[in-house]
């Protein structure tokens, strides 16, 4: 009986060590990622509630939007770090200046406040 208990642990070493430890590419595509978080906010300094916030990968092109929650905030995960980005935020008739989030900036977890002006 001591032969089934010792195999019965090795599958559970085995799974264990299976699905907790995370693959060489997950590792790298990880370690590759970083995100963008941030306020919005008006020319009052008010939190701007339902503005939308373009993220544009400037290798692409592609632009990824998202709406701000209703405290102003908006965020962008799983960004690739090698890989220019330009934020602007709109609400009605009023714009934000246009930032960049370059390769240069380390940060794993950019802010980047947007101000509304009209």
């Amino acid at each position: 009986m001591a032969p089934v208990a010792k195999a019965a642990f090795s599958v559970q070493t085995f799974h264990d060590r299976l699905f907790q430890s995370k693959s060489r590419a997950e590792k790298k595509a990880e370690a590759n990622q970083r995100s963008v978080t941030g306020l919005v906010t008006g020319a009052d300094e008010m939190p701007a509630v339902g503005a939308v916030v373009q993220l544009k990968d400037m290798r692409t092109m592609q632009v990824r939007s998202f709406i701000t929650q209703t405290d102003g905030t908006y965020h962008f995960y799983e960004l690739k770090a090698d890989v220019d980005y330009q934020l602007s935020a709109r609400s009605g008739d009023t714009a934000s200046p246009v930032k960049s989030l370059s390769v240069f900036d380390s940060r794993k977890e950019a802010v980047m406040n947007l101000k509304l002006e009209a």
